[in-house]
């Protein structure tokens, strides 16, 4: 109802005041009707009568119609062109916020399905086993004054169990997607600048012959290691040092900053080194840390071995 009442007072201003500009205004607020029909309808209308009105002036003969009819060309051309472009821009702008969304719903279901994935795997991995486990051990309890022999010979089939357990799931999160440590130092880089610490690299990230599992223990580690020197610390430098042997990966994160001793009475919540113990010990790795007086700084040395070493048999030990 608006715009035709706009429209009726273009049309009444182009006969009465030979001013034809006012359709420049309607045809960018037609533009803006999201609902295709009434879009459609409402720019045929509105050109129709512009077109009519302004040949009704010309052939009348209005001098200062005739006087203006460059810009009244450029104002026709205009009100043809803006509404199309206005209505595809909106448009482009509705399909691309719905396709984030939709791909927002995307990721949410694929993270959902990977979680249920990996509860399976985990279900049908573990759950056999520790339910073996679980019998062996009430077996063994029962057999330990009655049969003592036998009882030994059940802790080391459970032993055997537990070790092929650990080998079934180190191998499952090996094959799992994880972070490498280049992109882990890529991102500990943008941290430490953004704290304004000074990033300094030793070595090369790229690691040779190394399971996906352990660059993923050291990739970790060396994130908790960044983010203790930004919280803890109050360093102005942090040198990453990463060296190979022919068994293992030593990374080094040094800074110059309190010491951990001077740390920990600060922050009693810790540091987060317990953390990296337990994912080291997963992998058969370890963790030395070389602190000296304040603003000495604080030294954490990670070793991790390039494979993780298969669990030893019974008849070996």
């Amino acid at each position: 109802m608006w715009i035709g009442l706009l429209i009726a007072i273009s049309i009444t201003m182009t006969i009465a005041y030979d001013y034809a500009y006012f359709s420049l205004f309607l045809a960018f607020f037609i533009g803006n009707i999201k609902n295709k029909a009434g879009f459609f309808t409402l720019y045929s209308v509105n050109l129709g009568a512009s077109f009519l009105t302004v040949n009704y002036g010309f052939i009348k003969q209005s001098s200062l119609l005739l006087s203006q009819f460059p810009f009244v060309f450029i104002s026709l051309m205009a009100s043809i062109l803006l509404p199309i472009s206005t209505y595809n821009k909106n448009k482009r702008e509705q399909l691309e916020g719905e396709l984030e969304s939709a791909n927002k719903r995307l990721d949410d279901l694929v993270k959902m399905e990977e979680r249920q994935r990996i509860a399976r795997d985990l279900h049908d991995t573990l759950g056999q086993k520790l339910s073996l486990i679980g019998l062996k051990t009430d077996l063994a309890k029962r057999l330990i004054r009655k049969n003592p022999d036998q009882a030994i010979i059940e802790l080391n089939e459970l032993r055997q169990t537990a070790s092929t357990a650990l080998k079934e799931v180190r191998d499952m999160v090996t094959t799992m997607r994880g972070t490498q440590l280049v992109d882990e130092l890529f991102r500990a880089e943008q941290i430490l600048k953004a704290a304004s610490i000074q990033f300094i690299l030793h070595g090369s990230p790229k690691l040779q012959e190394t399971s996906q599992l352990n660059e993923n223990v050291l990739g970790m580690c060396l994130k908790e290691a960044v983010t203790n020197v930004v919280k803890h610390s109050q360093a102005s430098v942090c040198t990453i040092t990463i060296e190979e042997t022919p068994s293992h990966n030593v990374l080094t994160v040094q800074d110059n900053g309190l010491g951990i001793e001077r740390t920990r009475k600060q922050d009693r919540r810790g540091t987060g080194i317990l953390g990296m113990k337990e994912r080291l010990e997963f992998v058969n790795g370890c963790i030395d840390i070389k602190t000296g007086s304040e603003r000495q700084g604080t030294a954490v040395i990670i070793h991790v071995p390039k494979l993780v070493r298969k669990p030893m048999k019974e008849d070996e030990e």
